[in-house]
């Protein structure tokens, strides 16, 4: 009763710094103070829990100095027209017929070069958005289908923090991972570009029968259809002019970015792969936009700010500093776990857990476990933590186990955190392009994943039970012994956490 208590208690805290829009970080200091304090309660040694916490800590190091180096990154992609080129030569493909779909897969496409959900939200999201609206295109489909796609790369590219941090929790090898999300992920990412593909079908039709989702503008005459493609292509011109003004679009801009797609063909260490693409930056800042090195300096920590309010609006961000929420979330989760093994707070909803995982299957289980993480924590950094913690059981220790749990953490955790309405994972994108919050309904590539992971899990589990019932019945000596039902078991003999970790 006291650990349901006390994280009720925390979740409370947390829920209250997400509604008056304040930092997580406060609540997750009070939630280490919530968690050491049942733990003195339980008569733990303080310094044991203090020393367990900073050992998880210094565990976490590795991911801290990658997140640093994304940090760095983003800054100078921002800086040396890189995502400007992008951005402004991918809009050109933009029309009012395909605005839906092409606005998925070019979210997409920044997102993995970029890593992080909120950054191309901020940088392609925004812009495909205001041309969407302006070709009259359904807000609620078209912001569902940027949210979507900002999350494919925040899922699978190498330097995305979350993938890095499932890395670091699972020790597994980043690319392995990678290409096994690549295949567990193609079915929902074909069936969310069918989904849209048929969205803008049936707004094109809509619109030409004159009764469009918004589009009740008379666009059934050729007349109008010929003014909105030239107002289309004048809002795209105007982007390729507005960066153009700020940067110079050299083709070598481009180099950065071309550096980890190669490098990550390649299977470079994602830290020396990132470093190579900052030494590619910094000569581009230099020898092409003739950027001064002491305002370079500058960037690399404070981040990039342009002159332009238009071009800060779309481009602003980077640097160390914006990386320190995110590094401070996963210290003192961290911290959460060495004091969880510690006090043995968790142990009887992770029996529970386990118990689940025998009845539906691992994968079956890390998504529910997922989805309440994400609906408690409110973040998605803290969601991955505590799905990690909780499902630990779930799995072996060998490669093929923990490689298992990597690819199952990051077709729930991952992209189930932003379908929670309160959640700032979802929530922060969906303001940033000022989407409405239905939008999350139309984001078909966040639930089709994890539909598709269990729907598969099921088929695998019945079509191995009906195996397995086939060869006892054949051979009746290689039948399974019997084993009590963990459940029953524990009514039986009590329940007794195990000792250590």
């Amino acid at each position: 009763m006291l650990e349901a208590g006390t994280m009720l208690l925390f979740c409370a805290v947390l829920f209250a710094s997400v509604a008056l829009g304040w930092s997580i970080i406060p609540a997750l200091f009070v939630g280490v103070l919530l968690f050491m304090g049942y733990g003195l309660v339980r008569r733990c040694s303080l310094r044991a829990m203090a020393s367990r916490a900073a050992g998880s800590v210094r565990s976490a190091g590795t991911v801290v100095v990658a997140f640093v180096l994304i940090g760095v990154l983003t800054s100078l992609w921002r800086a040396s027209g890189t995502i400007a080129f992008i951005v402004a030569h991918s809009t050109a493909v933009i029309h009012a017929a395909t605005v839906i779909p092409l606005s998925f897969l070019l979210c997409s496409a920044m997102s993995v070069l970029v890593g992080s959900s909120f950054a191309s939200a901020a940088t392609m999201g925004t812009i495909c958005m205001s041309l969407g609206l302006s070709m009259q295109a359904n807000p609620v489909m078209l912001g569902g289908a940027i949210l979507a796609g900002v999350y494919v790369g925040d899922r699978c590219s190498p330097v995305s923090t979350s993938a890095l941090l499932v890395k670091r929790l699972t020790h597994t090898n980043l690319f392995n991972t990678i290409a096994r999300m690549l295949r567990t992920g193609a079915v929902p990412f074909v069936l969310s570009c069918v989904v849209y593909v048929a969205a803008a079908v049936v707004e094109w039709l809509c619109a030409s029968g004159g009764s469009g989702f918004g589009a009740a503008s008379a666009a059934a005459t050729a007349g109008s259809a010929r003014a909105a493609v030239s107002t289309n292509a004048s809002s795209i011109t105007d982007i390729g002019g507005l960066f153009s003004s700020a940067f110079d679009l050299h083709w070598l801009t481009l180099v950065p970015a071309l550096l980890v797609i190669v490098l990550a063909l390649l299977r470079v260490d994602v830290r020396l792969l990132m470093l190579a693409s900052i030494a590619a930056s910094v000569a581009v800042c230099v020898g092409v936009q003739h950027m001064e090195w002491a305002e370079l300096l500058r960037l690399l920590i404070f981040g990039y700010h342009a002159q332009n309010p238009q071009v800060a609006a779309l481009l602003d961000g980077g640097g160390i500093l914006s990386m320190l929420t995110v590094m401070a979330t996963v210290c003192i989760s961290s911290a959460y776990a060495g004091i969880f093994a510690e006090t043995r707070m968790l142990a009887r909803l992770q029996q529970v857990i386990e118990m689940l995982g025998h009845r539906i299957g691992a994968c079956g289980a890390t998504m529910i476990t997922a989805t309440c993480a994400a609906a408690l924590a409110c973040n998605q950094t803290l969601t991955i933590m505590l799905t990690h913690q909780l499902c630990g059981g779930l799995y072996g220790d060998d490669e093929s186990e923990r490689s298992a749990q990597a690819i199952d953490l990051e077709d729930s955790a991952v992209v189930i955190a932003p379908l929670i309405p309160w959640s700032i994972a979802g929530a922060v994108p969906l303001a940033t392009i000022n989407a409405p919050t239905l939008s999350l309904a139309a984001a078909t590539f966040l639930y089709l994943l994890p539909l598709s992971r269990m729907l598969a899990s099921a088929v695998r589990r019945r079509s191995g039970f009906r195996t397995r019932h086939r060869s006892q019945n054949q051979n009746p000596g290689l039948a399974i012994p019997h084993r009590p039902k963990p459940m029953l078991h524990m009514f039986a003999h009590g329940f007794h956490p195990k000792s250590g970790d």
